[in-house]
């Protein structure tokens, strides 16, 4: 007697290890500065020249330059007086592909033959194969930039220009703008002034 069996199995993603886990980088900081102690004084956070200062996205990444500021000791100027201080604001953001993620769901077909023989003797010939569900989808990275100079009204010196840049998975949380906004700002402003010219990562 000859009997044939067949297996159809399904396994979820959790179960074969097949998930990739979603990208949430670290912020690296650069900072630059003479290294003279900054006089701290009134501040408006403006764009760069040429940037889009009435979008909200960059609404967003002001405010959150504009805390930072205020919690280092500048100081928001006076209805109708002019600030001491210009805080330069501008970012990018950008998306990229990297790698086709693997289906979280895969289908193994295994088979098996076996018989008994003359005095309790058999053959056994087993196998298997597995393939994936679907086509593999790519990943979409987003990477952020923002950058921070600070000059003299007075003469448009920059006293201090620093900048920021992290990536995450464009399903992360860290991807919206505002949480973005909000993370590099206070990366960029932890220890301010910081040390001129070396670039820390902030976790």
């Amino acid at each position: 007697m000859i009997k044939a069996a067949f297996g159809l199995v399904i396994v979820g993603a959790a179960l074969s290890g097949c998930t990739t886990p979603m990208v949430n980088g670290p912020v690296d900081v650069t900072r630059f500065h003479l290294g003279a102690p900054l006089e701290r004084g009134s501040v408006k956070v403006e764009p760069l020249p040429g940037g889009a200062s009435a979008s909200i996205e960059f609404q967003t990444y002001a405010a959150a330059v504009d805390t930072q500021l205020l919690s280092v000791g500048y100081t928001a100027p006076a209805i109708g007086a002019p600030a001491q201080y210009l805080a330069v604001v501008s970012f990018t953001r950008t998306s990229r592909d990297i790698g086709p993620e693997r289906s979280p769901v895969s289908i193994g077909l295994g088979g098996g033959v076996g018989g008994g023989g003359y005095r309790g003797g058999g053959v056994g010939v087993g196998g298997g194969i597995s393939f994936p569900i679907g086509r593999p989808k790519t990943r979409e990275l987003i990477a952020t930039e923002l950058g921070v100079q600070i000059r003299r009204r007075s003469d448009g010196t920059v006293i201090w220009e620093g900048r920021a840049q992290t990536v995450a998975d464009v399903r992360a949380p860290a991807a919206v703008a505002a949480n973005s906004a909000s993370k590099l700002a206070s990366a960029l402003f932890r220890g301010f002034p910081g040390e001129s010219g070396r670039t820390i990562t902030v976790k």
